[in-house]
């Protein structure tokens, strides 16, 4: 298993041109490259092979006077331009085919020097971890030691680091370690809990705990329009309006530190706490482009998911995706009854049914918890007997209203579970 850790660096004022003239060096051996590979293509549908790109935007290169000062920077990240090239060109490839999942990929563009986030990857071959004073401090090829601020130690040697400045002009270290699948495994637990996402509140689980949302940019919204005011007002070019847009990104990147705090935050705590998480498919592209389009954004429910999702496999927990569809928030979590489509301004609904008052939010993590233990049981069923169930994931969950989490209720109707040995390792009971 590959992981990140990422740490902020403090290069002098020479290290900072040092590392200018790097992301300098890098943007222009992979631009030149693109524009070969672009013009071998347009020309006779030919393909230039890496290697070949590394002889003719790096090694010939600096033998030009237009390229001669590629010679004053290390050679290892201009090399990983290319492989990156490479890897994005091979990644269009397998969208357009078919063969890779998620969204399309567009074809490799031209980097700007306007960009105002910059970065260049070294390997185990270019940059050392050297022990000093406060801790290990970064030796990076042709730019020297570099002062680290060492949150956390590395579990394990990275393999490669990638030097990163952001448009608020802060420097970064993300370094990849190699660490074994089952490193990080947490002991058991008996805990199971569906997530409702909302706006009023971020997170409702199914034990009824609300997770407030803390509206990041929402809080810094009026100081960002002053600011964003003052940076219309600067004139383009001048050193004036630099610094006002590196405010203008520093009040953004305060917005999304604090935003990442947060989500990791809640993610890892329920990961820990839970041996299997159940939360409900959103389509998170589509409601970022509605109405409450600022808001959803702003909460960042896809990156939440991503975490979850990522630290479930990570310390060997389950995580169950409920389709988008189920009507989660139609449904009475003790009899199973169907109230219909509810609008938004109704936060609480007595069950005609059963009479039961249901927190909407509560009511809805109560189902998205049931439908997520039937998805998780009936795919261990199948694992353990080799069946290949067709029922549709929209069914009501059988036999589930007399665990921990029925509301004492009548037992909800629905299709039965076939009658089939659950394995051990299990967390459903049988109805």
């Amino acid at each position: 298993m590959k992981l990140r850790y990422n740490y902020r660096l403090y290069p002098d004022a020479p290290q900072q041109a040092a590392l200018a003239r790097l992301f300098g060096c890098v943007r222009a051996v992979w631009n030149d490259a693109l524009a070969r590979r672009k013009a071998a293509w347009k020309a006779d549908r030919a393909r230039i092979s890496g290697p070949r790109l590394q002889q003719l935007c790096i090694t010939a290169a600096k033998r030009t006077p237009e390229r001669d000062w590629l010679g004053q920077v290390s050679a290892v990240p201009l090399q990983q331009a290319l492989r990156d090239l490479d890897v994005a060109y091979t990644s269009f490839f397998a969208s357009v085919s078919g063969k890779r999942k998620g969204p399309k990929m567009g074809l490799p563009v031209f980097k700007s020097r306007r960009d105002h986030r910059q970065s260049a990857r070294f390997t185990t071959t270019a940059f050392k971890l050297r022990p000093g004073g406060a801790g290990d401090a970064l030796y990076l090829a042709k730019i020297g030691e570099i002062e680290v601020r060492w949150s956390r130690e590395l579990p394990a040697p990275p393999s490669s680091v990638t030097v990163i400045k952001d448009p608020a002009g802060r420097y970064f270290a993300s370094f990849v370690v190699d660490v074994p699948d089952d490193s990080q495994t947490l002991p058991r637990s008996d805990a199971e809990t569906g997530i409702d996402l909302g706006l009023t509140h971020y997170a409702v689980t199914s034990n009824g705990e609300k997770i407030v949302n803390p509206k990041w940019l929402r809080r810094r919204e009026r100081k960002l329009k002053k600011l964003q005011r003052a940076l219309a007002r600067k004139q383009k070019g001048s050193a004036n309006r630099t610094k006002a847009r590196i405010k203008v990104a520093r009040q953004h990147a305060k917005v999304g530190d604090a935003r990442r705090d947060f989500l990791h935050q809640v993610s890892t705590a329920i990961v820990r706490e839970n041996q299997a998480v159940a939360v409900e498919g959103l389509a998170v592209r589509g409601l970022a482009r509605g109405r409450l389009a600022k808001s959803v954004n702003d909460v960042s429910w896809g990156t939440f998911l991503r975490l979850l999702e990522g630290k479930a496999a990570r310390y060997g927990r389950a995580f169950i995706t409920v389709d988008r569809w189920y009507p989660s928030s139609q449904l009475c979590p003790c009899c199973g009854h169907k109230i219909g489509k509810l609008g938004l301004g109704v936060r609480a609904w007595d069950c005609p049914s059963c009479g039961e008052h249901h927190d909407r939010d509560v009511a809805a993590a109560l189902n998205i918890l049931a439908e997520g233990i039937r998805l998780k049981t009936l795919n261990d069923l199948n694992d353990v007997n080799g069946l290949n169930d067709t029922r549709s994931v929209h069914d009501v969950a059988a036999g589930l209203a007399d665990t921990r989490n029925d509301c004492e209720g009548q037992v909800r109707p629905g299709k039965a579970i076939p009658t089939l040995a659950p394995p051990e390792t299990s967390t459903a009971h049988a109805a």
